[in-house]
């Protein structure tokens, strides 16, 4: 529809145009990616800096694998809606791009340096994560929401996102190197805040909201593509032998997770079948659930037992948590992310505390310092100094605890929440207006209003798809259908 066509143009030009002129007013290259810079003139042996240590060689291959996770992990996990395809992966496309920017303007704003905000690709990699804060609050309004409701929300959440970020990383000077508080944790119940205020009828028991057989193996490749890469995303911004063994953490709470998830779906199943929901999303909440404590000494048993933990979580959230959010407190949460993301994020949060709490130098050696910075003794002080000379590296802190961490840690989750819950809440309220094209109930879960469709494709659209594949509407939202007894939970 025209009208539709220039409202979305118009918003989207406008955002574009602002954030080009405000990248010109203040973005310039960090010196290590700016020729300008004098070290960039000079070859080493004249002081100039090497080229060898230069930040790209070392974050670029793991910036890379999250960048990945973003565009087709999250894109295609979120295809199973059988005819909501395009949407899933084209909007997750739109939106994650508009956020990259928006998120490096706003978290640039907090960090201005001369009137100025530097970048380099550790900035890029921040910018990710902040799209995945969103990303993972599309997945609970998924097929809900109109495409131009989407940046309204993407723009609103950035903005939220990074004043809770900077209150937990300065304020409380919290550990959460895999974002499992500040980016899975709110994003989920950001975007349940906002399900919640935009809820209607029309939007459970829509005979749309289901997968079908090909839907769900295009999930599935959003499912092993994040599997493979989330080490990754839990450890590219650690250092030395935290990022080491972030990856190694990771790495077995994931394939913990996978197994346990496997087994449980059996159990809690009909004839003891396996719900391809459950392997689509379970088997990656062992990611989430480790992602605070990833660069802690949990040992490898111990990330193994976090991710058969957080397996059992979403398993049994898919099953019982979600229909109950339904039903009891009309919480419609299309993808599922609170199984995914949100209880398992609360864990990763509740996790990283008791870890922080037993954190020792015994354990840690000096690198317990580096891990917890506010622990590292105030300035001038003689345990400092001492430190320092073993370990250069180390910066002054506030010589806090290990107890007293681990308060701070619960506080900044326990934050998080309410930040989250509020601004998802005012987030829906704004989406309301009708200004923003609130969908139909004949657009709920369809492309076909959004998207140009193949002509060999519409009469599947306009209900030949119903009577093909194997699935009711989806569990992941406790949909039931009028047509099937056996609802799939």
């Amino acid at each position: 529809m025209a009208w539709r066509r220039g409202k979305l143009t118009a918003i989207l030009l406008i955002f574009e145009v602002v954030f080009i002129i405000l990248f010109g007013i203040f973005v310039v290259y960090d010196d290590e990616a700016n020729a300008s810079a004098a070290q960039n003139s000079l070859t080493p042996a004249q002081g100039g800096a090497d080229p060898r240590t230069n930040k790209a060689k070392d974050f670029y291959p793991m910036f890379q694998d999250v960048h990945v996770m973003m565009f087709i992990g999250f894109g295609f996990l979120m295809t199973f809606l059988k005819r909501y395809g395009f949407g899933s992966v084209g909007f997750n496309f739109l939106v994650a791009a508009f956020v990259l920017q928006w998120a490096t303007l706003m978290g640039g704003f907090l960090h201005l340096y001369n009137g100025k905000i530097i970048i380099d690709i550790t900035t890029l990699l921040l910018s990710d994560f902040a799209a995945a804060t969103v990303l993972i609050s599309m997945g609970a309004v998924l097929g809900k929401v109109s495409h131009i409701q989407l940046i309204v929300m993407a723009f609103v959440e950035i903005i939220f996102f990074i004043i809770n970020e900077w209150i937990g990383l300065e304020f409380f000077q919290v550990v959460d190197v895999g974002g499992s508080m500040f980016v899975h944790t709110f994003g989920a119940y950001f975007g349940l805040s906002m399900a919640r205020v935009l809820y209607r009828e029309d939007m459970v028991g829509n005979s749309k909201e289901g997968s079908v057989y090909h839907s769900d193996i295009f999930s599935m490749i959003g499912t092993i593509f994040l599997w493979l890469f989330w080490p990754s995303f839990n450890a590219a911004l650690a250092p030395g032998d935290d990022q080491h063994r972030a990856i190694i953490n990771t790495y077995f709470s994931l394939a913990a997770c996978a197994v346990v998830t496997f087994a449980i779906s059996s159990a809690v199943e009909k004839d003891g079948k396996i719900n391809m929901v459950h392997v689509q999303n379970a088997t990656l909440a062992g990611g989430v659930a480790v992602g605070t404590s990833a660069d802690m000494m949990v040992h490898p048993w111990g990330a193994m037992l976090i991710g058969s933990l957080a397996a059992v979580l979403s398993v049994v959230g898919y099953t019982y948590i979600t229909p109950f959010l339904a039903d009891k407190l009309k919480i419609h949460d299309t993808c599922g992310v609170h199984n995914l993301h949100g209880m398992p994020g609360v864990l990763a949060g509740i996790i990283g505390a008791i870890v922080a709490a037993v954190a020792t130098t015994e354990q840690y050696g000096n690198s317990v310092y580096q891990i917890f910075p506010a622990r590292a003794p105030i300035t001038n002080s003689t345990e400092l100094a001492a430190i320092q000379a073993a370990f250069p590296a180390i910066e002054a802190g506030n010589g806090r605890s290990a107890g007293l961490q681990a308060g701070f840690q619960m506080a900044a989750l326990i934050v998080t929440l309410l930040i989250a819950i509020v601004s998802g809440a005012l987030t829906g309220l704004l989406m309301r207006l009708p200004i923003w094209d609130n969908p139909e109930e004949k657009s709920l879960y369809d492309d076909e209003d959004y998207w140009e469709i193949p002509d060999e494709d519409t009469a599947e659209l306009n209900g030949s798809v119903d009577g093909v594949g194997h699935k009711k509407p989806d569990s992941r939202a406790r949909a039931e259908s009028d047509n099937e007894a056996d609802t799939k939970v």
